[in-house]
């Protein structure tokens, strides 16, 4: 009885602290994961929400509102149901200007291909990493395949490395100081000056080389490709196996992957300053 007297007086219990008033984080992430959910439904009523995030239907039901305020789900009265808002869409569509890339590079990822008889890529960087948004396969039985929206480390992609090499030295520090230089392979650049060292070279040749330094096996050829400011929005590259892509072979394929990479730029009014 003590104890429970204590409890009420004191400390408050589960529900009491599931209650309380959150975090902005707490409850942007509470909102987030709601928001998620109802995307991935054709429309969930308040209690699957509720149980499916794990919150309290009170809870549940408060962010909704509030998401609903702001556009981004909607509410049917009648059936119960939360579906994603038009104000989502609105967001997400500005994504598009990616998908535009993707689609402005595929003729020029075809050719490409064509001409190496190599997987072409186009990748853009995003928080430190190289997300790829499209590619055209290689017809050879051995290839190298990257899964469109699939990240990669920056300092272990040679698209990264392309987008690396036109950042101010300064710029690459810092991203150093904020990352850790994973090493995947023995050939990977696992410390600043490995890699600021290769990024020198790459600022020389025109284009960046990944060695082996991500997967044992593959390496690849990739060049920055820029927007009307000169500032490097994506890179373009050209991927398959060692067995194939000697030293001899890198120095031909280079200039066609650099080359592409210049048009393509052109092609989205952009320009290398």
């Amino acid at each position: 009885m003590a104890g429970e007297t204590e409890r009420k007086r004191g400390r408050p219990g589960r529900k009491a602290a599931e209650n309380a008033a959150p975090s902005s984080v707490q409850v942007l992430d509470r909102s987030v994961a709601l928001l998620q959910l109802v995307a991935a439904s054709d429309g969930a009523v308040l209690t699957d929400l509720a149980d499916q995030s794990g919150m309290a239907p009170s809870t549940a039901h408060r962010l909704l509102t509030a998401l609903a305020g702001h556009g981004l789900v909607a509410h049917d009265g009648e059936t119960g149901a939360w579906t994603i808002g038009v104000k989502a869409f609105e967001i997400g569509s500005a994504f598009l200007r990616f998908r535009k890339l993707g689609t402005i590079a595929r003729p020029f990822l075809q050719s490409l291909m064509e001409t190496t008889g190599e997987t072409a890529n186009i990748g853009i960087e995003d928080e430190g990493e190289v997300v790829f948004i499209s590619q055209i396969e290689s017809h050879a039985p051995m290839r190298a395949f990257f899964r469109p929206g699939r990240r990669g480390p920056i300092h272990a992609s040679g698209i990264g490395k392309a987008i690396l090499s036109t950042w101010a030295d300064d710029r690459i520090r810092d991203l150093v100081l904020h990352s850790t230089l994973t090493p995947f392979t023995a050939r990977t650049c696992g410390s600043p000056g490995a890699l600021i060292a290769d990024i020198a070279a790459i600022r020389t040749r025109g284009w960046s080389i990944d060695d082996e330094e991500h997967t044992v096996g593959m390496r690849c050829i990739a060049a920055p490709i820029f927007n009307e400011y000169g500032e490097a929005i994506a890179g373009v590259s050209v991927s398959g196996p060692s067995v194939r892509m000697t030293d001899d072979r890198l120095a031909l394929v280079g200039p066609h992957v650099l080359e592409t990479a210049t048009r393509l730029t052109a092609a989205l009014g952009g320009s290398r300053l």
